[in-house]
């Protein structure tokens, strides 16, 4: 099983209607931001930490639910970078009731958070303790898969047991992810080959 991890941002999600097409655009991740203690730890993204996943297939998504898909890479109707700021991501927004319920939670001002989810490369950060707190650093090229981007309904840690868990351990599952998603890929694979 995988082990997949998510960060919430506070940042400004805008939306942009021409006609009844909405078009909406925010920042999945902010480089060289500390972010609040995860449980032990405080973790900062180095500028070209998601160099590598660029490329992925990425959905947009309200709160991680998959049910919920507003946009995907590979149709286009999602678009991804990062500029000297953080990762963006702007997607045409679908003519589907959740979407436009969400366009309407944005322009209230009830929904304003991004968040996106993730797994990384082995050695892809480095831990650190400084002035009597640890720093967990994700370096530049260090995401391994970059899954979703989505609009949060509010800024908390969906997986607890990420918080409790000590660095020793999380390094030690982060290795072990590494391999299951090797794993999981060639299944999903090999099932695809089975059916067609």
């Amino acid at each position: 099983m995988m082990n997949k991890e998510t960060r919430i941002f506070n940042s400004d999600i805008e939306v942009r209607m021409e006609g009844e097409q909405a078009t909406v655009r925010g920042y999945a991740a902010v480089f060289n931001s500390e972010s609040n203690d995860l449980g032990g730890f405080t973790e900062v993204i180095e500028n070209g930490a998601f160099d590598n996943v660029l490329g992925d297939d990425v959905r947009a998504l309200i709160d991680h639910e998959s049910r919920y898909v507003l946009g995907r890479t590979t149709s286009g109707t999602l678009r991804i970078g990062q500029d000297e700021r953080g990762l963006w991501y702007e997607y045409d927004s679908p003519n589907t009731t959740y979407a436009k319920d969400l366009i309407e939670s944005m322009q209230r001002g009830d929904i304003n958070q991004s968040s996106f989810g993730f797994t990384l490369n082995k050695g892809g950060d480095k831990w650190e303790k400084r002035d009597g707190k640890t720093y967990r650093t994700i370096q530049p090229g260090g995401f391994k898969r970059l899954f979703d981007v989505s609009p949060v309904t509010y800024p908390a840690y969906p997986d607890t047991a990420v918080a409790v868990r000590s660095m020793d351990q999380l390094t030690k599952e982060n290795s072990a992810m590494i391999e299951a998603d090797k794993t999981e890929r060639d299944q999903v694979i090999r099932s695809f080959e089975i059916k067609y």
